[in-house]
């Protein structure tokens, strides 16, 4: 939302009603500037019993139990910026981080858009790129397909209905691991599946 005007009580901000919505200066992660836009929650103030604004996200996300995992594609919203990066919002419930390493675009805050779960660190915090991410940073059992593939043509005769036999006897792994990786890959379009096998995208 844009701030129409900052007064001794806080920012007020056009949501395109007639009356302003408040954001209080305890609740702006960093001071809000006339003219500047800036994502907000909005939540009901228990005191006032009125609708007001916060840019404080993260303490309405909830990292504590993970509804993503590694090189799952997930959608994301630009919240802040941080001396890191720029932080994230995962799925609407979890906080995020994008790397300065990992941004070769220009990025707004409230940018939607589709991106990756790269790596979850301890503590359950959750590295974000965007785009695709190469099959030789993804879990070593999707590069180890990759590789088969690249080795057959692009093609192996081999999909999630494959007895374990079949599976363990060539790629060398089980058939839950062996799901599990083309179930990234084939979330992260890199490959497809067939009616006799899967297929290098």
């Amino acid at each position: 939302m844009r701030c129409n005007e900052v007064s001794n009580i806080g920012a007020f901000l056009d949501w395109g009603m007639v009356k302003e919505l408040l954001c209080p200066f305890k609740e702006q992660a960093f001071p809000m500037k006339k003219g500047g836009w800036y994502l907000v929650r909005c939540y009901l103030d228990e005191k006032s019993e009125r609708l007001v604004a916060s840019s404080k996200t993260n303490q309405f996300l909830d990292n504590t139990d993970l509804t993503v995992s590694e090189f799952e594609e997930v959608d994301i919203v630009v919240s802040h910026p941080s001396d890191f990066g720029m932080n994230v919002i995962v799925n609407n419930l979890h906080s995020g981080l994008i790397y300065k390493d990992n941004i070769f675009q220009e990025l707004s805050i409230g940018d939607k858009m589709k991106a990756i779960v790269k790596k979850i660190r301890p503590g359950n915090k959750l590295d974000i790129a965007l785009g695709q991410i190469g099959y030789r940073n993804i879990e070593p059992n999707a590069e180890k397909i990759m590789q088969e593939l690249e080795n057959n043509s692009g093609f192996l005769p081999l999909h999630d209905k494959s007895s374990p036999e079949d599976i363990k006897a060539h790629p060398e792994m089980s058939k839950k691991n062996f799901k599990k990786a083309i179930g990234s890959l084939y979330k992260q379009k890199m490959i497809t599946i067939e009616n006799d096998g899967i297929r290098k995208s």
